[in-house]
């Protein structure tokens, strides 16, 4: 079981983002999607989550097309942490995080006191359970990146789709949220994919990488092998400097 693209070409206006791009997230594995600005990173997850429709290839899960599943039952496979969110939101804290159990929602009537107590514990898993209550447009940016994400824990999605997941966030819980997805993939079985821009963490907590050159290639395969000093210097065009033990290696920018 997992979750494949099979030729998939993806275009922003006339410029293509990639093409003829063919990769599977297992169960278990984390994928770090790493590429300048404008590469296509966003582009790719939303199409991964049948959010649009790439230009040309398939999205497929369990060897489906992912656009033949109605939309509660794709969430309920496929769940996405998106980069931006539009509008503000008028409930609580709490409110937000119950969104997320709507694609499990056993009626029209909506949740059910069980899923008010994960939702709830999910808040605790994020550490601000004593915001539950709080209005959600009253949140600092790092703690509504931390409630987005524990409504995407809420959800329970067997694949967990999450753009610049540590944007916003103190270093502290950067470490966190890594440390989470990453048990989620490990210990539970999910399929974790994310966009990450520091070059620091991809080698510490990934299991494969997608490099999107911004020129319409794209590669993909085992960490180790794609996050090499040299592969990172050629996608950014900076040099970088080794940094960390080794099991514990990463890279920073060489100022």
């Amino acid at each position: 079981m997992s979750l494949t693209c099979e030729k998939l070409s993806l275009l922003a206006g006339t410029r293509t983002l990639c093409r003829d791009l063919s990769f599977a997230v297992a169960p278990g594995e984390v994928w770090g999607v790493l590429g300048p600005n404008g590469a296509g990173k966003t582009t790719l997850l939303n199409a991964l989550a049948g959010l649009t429709a790439p230009a040309h290839g398939d999205v497929a899960l369990d060897g489906a097309p992912i656009t033949t599943l109605n939309t509660a039952a794709r969430a309920r496979h496929v769940g996405i942490l998106t980069q931006q969110e539009d509008g503000d939101f008028w409930g609580s804290a709490l409110d937000y995080v119950l969104l997320g159990r709507f694609p499990h929602a056993a009626s029209w009537l909506g949740w059910q006191r069980d899923d008010e107590d994960l939702a709830r514990a999910q808040l605790e898993a994020v550490g601000l359970a004593a915001l539950a209550d709080q209005h959600y447009i009253t949140l600092s940016g790092g703690e509504r990146q931390r409630v987005r994400f524990a409504q995407l824990l809420a959800q329970s999605p067997r694949y967990l789709l999450l753009d610049e997941p540590t944007q916003h966030l103190d270093l502290p819980y950067q470490i966190e949220l890594l440390r989470q997805a990453t048990a989620l993939a490990r210990e539970d079985a999910r399929g974790v994919v994310m966009v990450l821009h520091d070059v620091l963490w991809p080698v510490r907590v990934c299991t494969h990488a997608l490099l999107l050159d911004g020129a319409g290639g794209a590669h993909a395969g085992a960490a180790g092998e794609m996050l090499t000093q040299a592969n990172l210097e050629a996608l950014f065009g900076c040099a970088l400097i080794a940094a960390g033990a080794d099991g514990a290696a990463g890279f920073v920018p060489a100022l």
